[in-house]
């Protein structure tokens, strides 16, 4: 049991004792610096249970505590705000409970149900960009930390591998590309393909704009441009299952994912299971049937399909035209039921697509809940905001992207160069100088996008996200390092430890303490809000604890041997805490920096 949790129990048994009432909750919150206490207890919601001051109220409640609770030595009362002071050997008692813990803060899995988290989903006709770089980090990472918060996880991708968009890339190669392969050319894959992408909109543009010489208007050029005709003949070809068609495109999908495997290795993701749109697009349709027959779905006079969803403050939502083809919508109902089916242990799904399409997947979930699936309330939408930088925006069938390998390269070597500055690694082979640069390049990256707020619009500024001071990565990942410096040179007794009973830590050694014992809940919260900026901005604030208490308190020239060992088990442990939560982060910590 926590010491939230004993206090809790205790609040309550003193209200009803005290006062012959009872108490639903107990709020607390962290102690103003300028009081003493550890735990705050705010007085204020018992008036709706108890009558009276709340001073008094406050005083009456400290004392039930200091009589009935062990680990608590004083109190003071502020107003409405009851301060609770906790002995030291209670912190003392959790330390040891945790140093020689290396998954400290992790949960067991709890059960068998698993969530299914989704994320990555690119499109086969250009490689992965700055935009995926955030979906990919953030479903990984949200991925990772429900993982220890002791939930079962699928990870998944759904691959955007065939449409119109795809076609463009695959005509354009055909036409302009005289052969060449990612063998002859030296390219990825997915930067071939992602050229002929380009390739297409050059000429596209060029043939609309000899239509509109020759007297069309704008719109009509662009409908009749022979480019995009042949384009939508080639998709028509694909779907009867034409032989040639289906060859290229699965020699070019082909090509593209082994360019986004090398991609991925590279920024350090991984998946479960993957689904392709190929295989899905089709799905949906036997639902929309039996929508119809339990009145979920109604038909309109021109034959086609629509969920009328405005009594739950939506519009009508078509899930098939009148021609009897799918839409997106229809495609996405049958995706998700056929991954129950696939994996019958998964109870919820958490989808991480960009907010633009919030209302898609209000609309998703809603259907999926009216069509009677008891999986769809626990479905989740990881909506999160645009990724731009300095220069403006980007468009990929322009060629103006910032390509995924091109920004962790450019991390990487943006980090070298900060590195010979600060001029530190005298002693490094060339591959450990490499590995290191990586390691701080991609740290920078990941910990500047996820210590944001999902929901939030960044400006991503590499410089900035490099430098060695401040709430970066690479500052984290520097103190991490200090930490294994301070643990080589520490020569520790195992055997001797300090006692519990009669000590007094120092308050630096007490607040990060206090701040370890915080990190099972954030990985919870984190879980529960779907958000890995908790995990970042709760490791920072470990990291200036940490450092405010090594430059407070001497470690390696401590007093005595007791206190020597016991500061460097309290480093060891903090080291640890970052590491594990960096994991969740996906960002590596070097030994040495």
């Amino acid at each position: 049991m926590t010491l939230q949790e004993t206090l809790e129990l205790q609040v309550k048994a003193a209200i009803k004792a005290l006062f012959q009432s009872e108490l639903k909750t107990v709020e607390f919150q962290a102690t103003r610096k300028e009081f003493a206490g550890d735990v705050t207890v705010v007085v204020f919601p018992m008036l709706r249970v108890v009558k009276g001051n709340p001073a008094v109220i406050g005083e009456q409640v400290g004392q039930y505590l200091l009589d009935n609770v062990e680990v608590v030595k004083g109190f003071n009362v502020v107003k409405g705000f009851l301060n609770i002071e906790i002995s030291d050997s209670y912190y003392l008692e959790f330390f040891q409970s945790i140093k020689d813990k290396s998954n400290f803060g992790f949960a067991d899995q709890r059960d068998d149900t698993a969530i299914m988290v989704e994320y990555s989903s690119p499109n086969t006709n250009k490689p992965l960009h700055l935009g995926h770089v955030r979906n990919v980090l953030l479903g990984y990472s949200v991925a990772e930390i429900l993982k220890a918060s002791g939930k079962k996880v699928y990870k998944t991708q759904i691959i955007n591998d065939r449409g119109i968009h795809i076609c463009k890339s695959m005509l354009a190669w055909q036409r302009f590309g005289n052969g060449e392969t990612p063998s002859s050319t030296g390219l990825k894959g997915d930067k071939l393909v992602g050229n002929y992408y380009v390739k297409f909109d050059q000429e596209y543009k060029s043939e609309i704009a000899k239509l509109v010489a020759q007297g069309q208007s704008e719109e009509e050029a662009k409908k009749n441009a022979p480019l995009l005709l042949e384009a939508q003949q080639m998709l028509i070809k694909w779907e009867a299952g034409d032989e040639d068609v289906v060859a290229l495109w699965k020699k070019m999908n082909q090509w593209v994912y082994d360019g986004f495997d090398v991609t991925y290795k590279n920024i350090g993701v991984d998946f479960d299971t993957y689904y392709y749109e190929s295989d899905t697009y089709l799905l949906g349709k036997e639902f929309v049937a039996e929508g119809l027959n339990s009145g979920v779905f109604f038909k309109k006079e021109d034959g086609s399909v629509w969920c009328d969803l405005t009594d739950d403050g939506l519009d009508e939502k078509i899930v098939l035209r009148s021609d009897g083809t799918a839409v997106y919508m229809t495609q996405d109902i049958g995706t998700a039921i056929q991954r129950i089916k696939d994996y019958p242990d998964v109870g919820g799904m958490v989808y991480t697509v960009g907010n633009e399409q919030d209302y898609h997947f209000k609309v998703l979930f809603l259907i999926l809940k009216k069509l009677g699936f008891e999986w769809a309330k626990n479905l989740f939408h990881l909506s999160y905001g645009m990724v731009d930088l300095p220069s403006g925006k980007m468009k990929s069938r322009e060629g103006t992207v910032v390509d995924a390998d091109d920004l962790v390269q450019e991390m990487t070597d943006t980090a070298e160069e900060i590195s010979n500055e600060l001029g530190k690694l005298e002693d490094y082979s060339t591959d450990e100088k490499q590995t290191l640069y990586k390691t701080i390049g991609l740290g920078a990256l990941k910990y500047y996008i996820l210590k944001v707020d999902p929901k939030k619009r960044i400006l991503f500024d590499p410089k900035e996200s490099i430098d060695f001071q401040g709430n970066t990565g690479p500052f984290i990942q520097y103190t991490y390092a200090r930490i294994q410096s301070i643990l080589r040179k520490a020569n520790v007794d195992e055997n001797v430890t300090l006692s519990t009973v009669d000590v007094s830590l120092h308050d630096k050694e007490k607040q990060l303490i206090k701040q370890l014992e915080l990190f099972p809940e954030v990985i919870q919260n984190a879980a529960e809000q779907h958000s890995p900026a908790l995990i970042a901005n709760y490791t920072y604030d470990l990291v200036k604890e940490f450092n405010s208490f090594y430059q407070n308190v001497s470690i390696l020239g401590a007093d005595s041997d007791e206190e020597k060992n016991f500061r460097v088990g309290l480093s060891k442990s903090v080291s640890q805490t970052i590491k594990n939560a960096f994991q969740l982060l996906g960002i590596g910590v070097p030994e040495r920096m």
